[in-house]
């Protein structure tokens, strides 16, 4: 495919590295650099393209010519990639979602700016995803759910219906969020958590974790079919 849209990815880490994997596989624009704060640059490129201070950014990629897309995980309650967000937007870029192929996404509200949506999911209908929003793969979003600003969803959520999770909130890996309830703000929720009623601003929610059994295993009895 011959791809005439470019974009520029924020970030140097593994992350940045598998966005870039779906950009250039599985969507019209070509990845053709990175860039991160100053501080953060120790060489001059990264997965075989260049690496710029975002300080330059405008001058050598503009925001007429290329767009940007913010590749950062979820360190900080998201709050680092909220504001690598908000500082590109107001240098005039603009940052295209990202939605697999292999995502069946059927709610008739695309989402908002610079989401990362992956393969696996089911975005059923009357959902709505705001700006910024990570969804790793293999989730269910049920109808008229909603996740706002700067949320990371990770991989096998069950996000029941009407469930709304607001800005900067965290998912852990197999949670489950029952019908009709509100994640607040800044909520965490821990991998393999079930949660049953609404949650409290910044609350941290984690299930029993599992514990060392008294004997060893070679004394365990187990089953053959």
């Amino acid at each position: 495919m011959n791809k005439t849209k470019k974009i520029v990815l924020v970030g140097n880490t593994n992350t940045a590295s598998l966005v870039r994997y779906y950009f250039d596989n599985d969507s019209e624009y070509k990845v053709v650099a990175f860039a991160v704060n100053r501080n953060y640059i120790k060489d001059n490129q990264f997965d075989g393209l260049p690496l710029i201070a975002l300080e330059e950014i405008q001058e050598k990629y503009p925001p007429s010519e290329f767009s940007v897309f913010i590749a950062v995980g979820y360190k900080n309650m998201n709050k680092i990639r909220e504001k690598l967000y908000y500082a590109c937007k107001e240098m005039g870029y603009t940052l295209p979602s990202y939605i697999s192929s292999r995502c069946i996404y059927l709610s008739q509200f695309p989402p908002g700016d610079n989401c990362l949506i992956l393969e696996g999911n089911i975005i059923q209908p009357f959902v709505r995803i705001g700006n910024n929003v990570v969804i790793w793969s293999g989730s269910n979003i049920a109808h008229h759910a909603v996740i706002e600003d700067h949320c990371y969803i990770t991989t096998n959520i069950a996000v029941s219906g009407t469930v709304t999770v607001k800005r900067n909130s965290f998912i852990g890996t197999n949670a489950t969020l029952n019908h009709g309830i509100t994640i607040a703000a800044e909520t965490f929720v821990g991998a393999g958590a079930i949660v049953m009623k609404d949650t409290v601003e910044k609350g941290v929610y984690l299930p029993a974790r599992s514990v060392l059994y008294r004997k060893p295993s070679s004394e365990i009895h187990q089953h053959e079919d």
